[in-house]
């Protein structure tokens, strides 16, 4: 999954021209990516809430451009249901809320009638509040239960299933040991919780600890060694900034994983 930000103040680099955006994207489809992701707000910790009007402004010119150029499909990453309404409408078919249905409960809603898929990430608060939210006693089956209530919600209001994706959401409320043990256990998260797994580990801060403390767009060599691991433990979707480069690494570490 290739990502496009839309943003002004993402923390890997955001694009605020649609045009470039779209260019993103198509660039990204050719070099390899099987979904493209476009979102309008940053959910980086502190950053504030984007009101939906001016996500929508953002997300919306993209999504419809990108429909009519991309093959492969469209995620809209957004945690309101105006906005995923409105880029559903517009040509995607993915909905990936990182609040997993925590701060807009009509977003599960808005997913089952547009018979799209839902993506429902692990954390807890907001971008101004997860930190102080990062305390577990234990990682794993706290990560289980919440993704299996934020499953649960999704389901009663009509998502099936079969649409469904969990994401454990490395450093969303998450210190960086905790990201690290998220990474060592997803063998035990995928038998857990018999649901296709994405896992966005791309140039995050959580890197530094090992790779040192560079700029997120230079922590690209540390992101493979995390995208690999999950390959290798099973999972089904990495999201990416670096996609030419991550392509090389997954279908490897694929290879590996097949002959294992």
């Amino acid at each position: 999954m290739g990502i496009v930000n839309v943003t002004p103040d993402s923390f890997a680099g955001g694009l605020t021209d649609p045009a470039a955006a779209l260019d993103a994207a198509i660039r990204m489809e050719a070099e390899g990516a099987d979904l493209i992701e476009i979102g309008g707000e940053s959910t980086r910790p502190n950053a504030d809430l984007v009101p939906a009007d001016e996500e929508i402004a953002r997300v919306v010119p993209v999504v419809r451009a990108a429909a009519g150029r991309l093959r492969v499909p469209i995620s809209v990453d957004t945690r309101k249901a105006d906005v995923a309404r409105a880029a559903l409408d517009a040509g995607a078919s993915i909905v990936n809320d990182v609040s997993g249905l925590d701060h807009d409960r009509a977003m599960a809603q808005v997913v089952a009638e547009r018979g799209a898929a839902l993506v429902l990430m692990h954390s807890r608060g907001d971008p101004k509040t997860m930190n102080d939210r990062a305390v577990y006693e234990n990682l794993l089956s706290e990560i289980t239960a919440e993704l299996k209530a934020s499953m649960a919600a999704a389901t009663h209001a009509g998502v099936p299933i079969d649409r469904i994706i969990l994401d454990p959401g490395i450093g969303f409320a998450k210190r960086a040991s905790h990201s690290y043990g998220v990474l060592a256990r997803l063998p035990e998260l995928l038998a857990a919780l018999e649901r296709p797994l994405l896992v966005g580990p791309s140039r995050k801060s959580f890197l530094r600890g090992a790779a040192g403390d560079r700029l997120a767009v230079d922590r690209d060599w540390a992101t493979a060694a995390a995208v690999t691991t999950a390959v290798l433990a099973g999972v089904h979707i990495v999201r990416v900034h670096a996609v030419a480069e991550m392509v090389q690494v997954v279908r490897t570490a694929e290879e590996i994983r097949k002959h294992g």
